[in-house]
């Protein structure tokens, strides 16, 4: 069989399902690996998210591989929430999927107490409806030093030697080689007298709807090193959609025009940039993305939909290769895609964080087919932001902090964030595609005293949580922020220090910078542990924490293990066990990212 042939060919008994949870595409990336690893192996394979899937034919599945990440504080990704839910249900028989072989891929971070939740779970639960695990659950770590490829390669290696033993290839059928070029999941077909615009639909992914820019305000000091934006968007014309404090706003970047323009330079496609094309299905089980639909051109496609800025990941590495025409550059690129060339690979794009339009700059032998451009550059995802406004408050807009990412590294270029890159640059009445989505933060139904642990733009849903309470009389609020200056990077000052001085707000600021020893929220806390300990034991007080993850986060865990050892005589086991509980029972809540 050639690589061109169809699924028709294939006994149903090789068909192989890969269903995905992926909140920033990682997972979604390793799935479509596998999906075109078992098309080589001639299964007959589908990729799907968990919740695009029709969950009422998991009862006829034989074969699945199950990919999914972890967000939040163990959280699963939003788009198999759905399907987690159905598996969960109690009336489920405990034989319902007895006919199916499964297994697991994590991707998560090892330094996260919850470390792959969500696909110990599915795991463990498929295994309780009766389905039979054929080879074991693999762990991809961002904590080993070559990311989710440092266990990814080796589990598949074993996965893959498993399933050939169970699915032997029939007669005559080999392996397609893996320097044979499958063919591209869609095509484009150019259009010769089109009746309509070109589509700048990004809006139209599921819940995506156009709110209008009020004001977009730089809150740090303008020679502080990191630009932090306030930003008021005006969402009275946004249709269904309300927000609870702790929501998230999901925002749809764009690429900005002189960066496409680069890019489309460098491709040498000025001559067919504004040429406009339909995406068609080209592959039996791979649908066209509802955002990839309507006429599009390269110029629009690339500023609206496919991301060319972002760090690259192993199968951009893979795709390319297979379009270079300088045999160098396609030894290299093949190179970097072994287990042996993972070290390498990683040093060249992850460690400094190098984009794929650099990587193209690199390796500029490349003739791209254009009916390969989804399989090759990735859709632009949207980024989630803790909203840091009360809907009560500002009943028609909703509020951000955003900090605009951008740093150093060896290359020569600062990197930048793809979202915040253009946000960063957004005027008043610019409209932007956006939709909410829940925090895995809540306030507490009844009016107890809550602590709140914000530094930097963690603020960010401690401002939705203290408005509403102070809007709602609740008047035992405790804030311990966290800057470098109070100078230079204390987040809504005025706005803390007004509420302090009605009492409805008690204040602790740890400006690190401000005396020569270094003081931070966690130096704050110990040094009110008395009083945090009497509001947490006989007060019921709640406590939120939310910030950058990297040290932050254990330092705070640290400090409140000290605090309940000593004001509440425990052991280190009893005090890390008391912690536990609260956080079980939703009297600590964390929100935390890296």
């Amino acid at each position: 069989m050639t690589p061109h042939e169809n699924h028709s060919h294939i006994p149903e008994s090789r068909r192989l399902l890969i269903l995905y949870g992926s909140q920033t595409g990682c997972a979604q990336d390793v799935a479509e690996r596998i999906w075109r690893e078992g098309i080589r192996r001639h299964f007959a394979s589908e990729v799907l998210s968990m919740d695009d899937y029709d969950i009422n034919e998991l009862v006829h599945e034989k074969l699945v591989i199950f990919v999914c990440s972890t967000t939040g504080q163990g959280e699963e990704p939003d788009n198999m929430k759905k399907f987690w839910k159905f598996l969960l249900r109690k009336a489920l028989p405990r034989d319902v999927l007895e006919q199916m072989e499964y297994t697991v891929f994590g991707l998560g971070d090892s330094s996260y107490q919850k470390f792959n939740f969500p696909s110990k779970k599915l795991y463990k639960r498929l295994s309780q409806l009766g389905a039979q695990g054929f080879f074991p659950r693999g762990d991809g770590d961002d904590q080993h030093y070559l990311g989710v490829d440092g266990t990814l390669n080796s589990w598949l290696q074993g996965m893959w030697e498993t399933l050939l033993r169970k699915y032997p290839l029939s007669s005559g059928l080999e392996i397609i080689p893996q320097e044979v070029l499958l063919p591209p999941s869609y095509k484009l077909r150019f259009l010769d007298n089109p009746t309509e615009k070109p589509s700048t639909s990004n809006e139209l992914e599921t819940g995506f709807q156009l709110a209008t820019l009020i004001s977009n305000q730089r809150i740090t000091h303008v020679e502080h090193f990191q630009d932090v934006r306030h930003i008021e968007i005006d969402i009275s014309d946004m249709k269904n959609q309300g927000y609870n404090p702790g929501d998230v706003a999901d925002i749809l970047p764009r690429n900005l025009p002189e960066d496409v323009e680069a890019f489309i330079e460098l491709m040498k496609w000025s001559d067919i940039a504004d040429k406009e094309f339909v995406i068609e299905q080209n592959q039996p089980d791979r649908r066209v993305p509802v955002r990839l639909l309507g006429i599009k051109t390269i110029r629009n496609l690339f500023t609206y939909d496919l991301d060319f800025l972002g760090v690259p990941r192993r199968s951009f590495i893979e795709m390319l290769s297979y379009f270079t025409t300088d045999e160098n550059e396609t030894e290299k690129l093949r190179e970097f895609c072994t287990t042996e060339g993972q070290d390498d690979f990683y040093t060249y794009a992850n460690r400094v964080k190098r984009t794929t339009f650099e990587v193209l700059q690199d390796f500029h032998s490349p003739k791209i087919s254009l009916d390969y451009l989804m399989d090759i550059f990735p859709i632009i995802r949207h980024r989630s932001f803790s909203i840091s406004s009360s809907p009560t408050v500002h009943p028609s807009q909703v509020h951000l902090t955003v900090g605009i990412v951008q740093y150093k590294t060896k290359l020569q270029a600062p990197r930048t964030g793809v979202c915040t890159k253009w946000m960063a640059q957004l005027d008043q009445g610019s409209r932007i595609p956006i939709r909410f989505s829940k925090g895995t933060m809540k306030l507490p139904v009844t009016p107890v005293p809550t602590i709140f642990i914000g530094p930097g733009t963690g603020i960010a849903p401690m401002r939705s949580f203290i408005e509403e309470r102070v809007n709602a009389g609740c008047m035992e609020n405790y804030l311990f922020f966290g800057c470098r200056y109070t100078s230079m990077d204390y987040h809504y000052r005025q706005q803390w220090e007004e509420y302090a001085a009605k009492g409805q707000l008690k204040l602790y600021i740890a400006a690190s910078r401000d005396q020569d020893e270094k003081i931070y929220v966690q130096h704050k806390l110990l040094e009110e542990g008395a009083m945090l300990w009497n509001l947490i034991s006989h007060h019921e007080a709640v406590i939120f924490l939310s910030g950058n993850a990297n040290r932050m986060q254990k330092d705070v865990n640290s400090a409140l293990i000290e605090i309940i050892q000593i004001h509440g005589n425990m052991s280190e086991i009893e005090a890390i066990s008391y912690l536990n509980s609260l956080e079980k029972f939703k009297r600590f809540q964390q929100e935390c990212w890296f």
